[in-house]
């Protein structure tokens, strides 16, 4: 298969018609081989538009909806990011040619070891995974001035938006039980944080992000 056709064809056909016009976006998206973040019995299905299903309720986030989360959260060179919940590495490659460093955040080990070796292989130095809860963020590190979900959640945790930067961003899928997620941008202007949602899409949720449950008397 000729995978650089492909991600062309996936620039073309998938994220410019969609009205994706960021060229640092862009530019990212065609750089990086999804192919190699994908396992080896899928890499036909590396740029199919749609989420890659890879095993233990885990996927890789579908390409358009990946590109308007990362274009609504206006990323800068200079930014530092963190990046909760890309298991195999992608997003995390992507937003690595976006920003000057991203702190991946995973927990599952494997996927971890996976994912750093994946990034290793193709040069990425500027980027790289750590294990551990994914609802609890990575405050080690913060302040964040972006903060990307590679998963839907079924809200934003507080605790998680405090790890932002005066003026930082999150962007995410918030899915509060519908089953059709909503893409969302916080930005943060002080101690307050203003919330907009910008499409719809449907992904499944990370681990640990699961819609409380509520009693009724």
């Amino acid at each position: 298969m000729n995978f650089s056709a492909a991600r062309h064809n996936m620039i073309e056909c998938q994220i410019r018609t969609n009205r994706v016009l960021d060229p640092a976006v862009i530019a990212a998206l065609a750089d990086i081989p999804r192919e190699s973040f994908v396992p080896k019995a899928m890499r036909g299905f590396a740029y199919v538009d749609e989420d890659l299903d890879i095993g233990g309720g885990r996927v890789i986030i579908e390409p358009l909806a990946l590109a308007r989360l990362l274009e609504a959260a206006r990323i800068k060179p200079t930014d530092v990011v963190l990046n909760i919940g890309d298991a195999p590495g992608y997003s995390t490659a992507v937003l690595s040619r976006l920003s000057q460093t991203v702190v991946s955040l995973e927990c599952d080990s494997d996927w971890v070891a996976k994912a750093n070796t994946s990034l290793s292989e193709l040069g990425i130095d500027n980027a790289a995974v750590v294990q551990g809860p994914l609802d609890l963020g990575y405050p080690a590190q913060a302040p964040y001035d972006v903060i990307v979900f590679s998963g839907a959640i079924a809200d934003v945790p507080a605790s998680i938006c405090r790890q932002l930067g005066e003026g930082g961003r999150l962007v995410a899928i918030v899915d509060g039980g519908r089953g059709i997620g909503r893409g969302t941008l916080v930005v943060r202007v002080g101690d307050t944080w203003g919330r907009r949602q910008l499409f719809d899409a449907r992904i499944p949720l990370l681990p640990g992000f699961a819609a409380k449950t509520k009693f009724v008397f």
